[in-house]
């Protein structure tokens, strides 16, 4: 059940052993939790935010998730709402699963540091040190929201948002707005943006789409097709999923919702890449100069495991691993992407990838070293 900031005041400063730790609340951390549940493992789940969900609570109002109920419900207890979740329903599902499996959430605990200690870890966290056997790191494969280095150089009269900071249209300046990223983020952000009176650009790649309507009857068949596709073809075990990994990586996914068509009919002009700034402008790669009053970075997030004082990256910044296990012994990731399957990083694939991570994580015995079992240490159980 979730552990409030107030019910642990006692132990702040003190170290403390659990067996194992997942740090990340969100969904792919509770699934890997609730398997840990079943398994009647001792762990605890530590979750930086003040409630469970907040992650889905900050983004944009109007969000609404792309997957039908069945494929955005967690395993072992299905979302009770009827067509596609807002982000704020979908928040508060994590936080009702949380207290429905009683799982060990300990909200308002940020892990500052993670860090070898003997045979096992030890995580310097906002109220103390935790020593564990284990480690889950469920964090998802990107933290820190992503701006290139020319947003510096833009006319400081511009206003600039990354989409992580989004939250409606109230926030942009009069005048036009330049979007700069045409994924499903940017795509649905230009949409409000032409929606609600501003002349709006689109710059970016664009990245394909999907070819049905998802609220469409077609969508109700096809879709379970590119779930299994994504879940069971799309794999690190079949060439046409190694082939696919790279990609999906690197430049994201499909529009889903919002089509090309959609951003056309309201009036969005879709523009080339911004590849300069001259004279406080942004400037496309075929030399047009924008004058926007407001500047929206749909850009991504890039990894950032600084915190982690391990050797556990690879020169991309992304975690070396096979299937979420890393070479560091007792270390495992969830929600990476493609961490198996195009589906990963997504809710209807995060099952799979916790079954195949509790093999690993079933209790076994562990020789602890005396210089971890100190006397201050307390040993926490269930």
């Amino acid at each position: 059940m979730n552990e409030t900031t107030s019910n642990r005041k006692d132990r702040q400063g003190s170290a403390e052993y659990v067996p194992t730790v997942v740090i990340g609340g969100g969904q792919a951390g509770l699934v890997i939790g609730y398997h840990l549940h079943r398994a009647g493992e001792r762990f605890v789940i530590l979750e930086a935010n003040p409630r469970i969900g907040d992650s889905w609570r900050r983004r944009w109002d109007s969000l609404r998730l792309f997957s039908f109920p069945r494929y955005a419900s967690l395993p072992g207890w299905r979302m009770q709402q009827k067509s596609f979740p807002t982000k704020d329903e979908m928040a508060d599902y994590l936080e009702a699963y949380a207290q429905h499996f009683e799982l060990p959430v300990r909200t308002g605990v940020r892990t500052e540091r993670l860090a070898r200690h003997g045979d096992g870890f030890v995580l310097t966290t906002s109220t103390g040190e935790i020593y564990a056997d284990k480690v889950v790191v469920a964090t998802g494969g990107y933290q820190t929201p992503h701006v290139p280095g020319m947003a510096a150089e833009l006319d400081p009269g511009i206003r600039q948002l990354h989409s992580y900071e989004y939250r409606n249209p109230a926030q942009f300046a009069d005048g036009p707005v330049l979007v700069v990223g045409a994924g499903n983020s940017g795509a649905e952000i230009a949409l409000e943006a032409v929606r609600t009176g501003h002349a709006t650009w689109l710059a970016g790649r664009h990245p394909g789409q999907v070819p049905v309507r998802i609220e469409s009857r077609q969508a109700k068949v096809v879709v379970p097709m590119v779930m299994f596709l994504f879940r069971r073809v799309l794999t690190l075990n079949t060439p046409m999923g190694r082939k696919a990994r790279g990609p999906a990586v690197e430049h994201g996914t499909p529009l889903v919702r919002t089509k090309a068509e959609d951003l056309d009919a309201a009036g969005v002009s879709r523009i080339a890449r911004i590849a300069s700034v001259s004279e406080g402008l942004p400037v496309t790669a075929d030399g047009t100069t924008l004058d926007p009053a407001t500047v929206v970075w749909c850009t991504g997030f890039l990894p950032d495991y600084r915190w982690i004082e391990l050797p556990i990256t690879g020169a991309d910044g992304h975690p070396v691993n096979d299937r979420g296990v890393s070479p560091e012994r007792g270390l495992f990731f969830m929600g990476l992407e493609f961490q198996f399957s195009a589906a990963s990083s997504t809710i209807q694939g995060l099952d799979q990838d916790a079954r195949h991570l509790m093999r690993f994580l079933r209790t076994q015995p562990v020789e602890r070293t005396a210089e971890v079992a100190e006397p201050d240490v307390i040993r926490v159980a269930g």
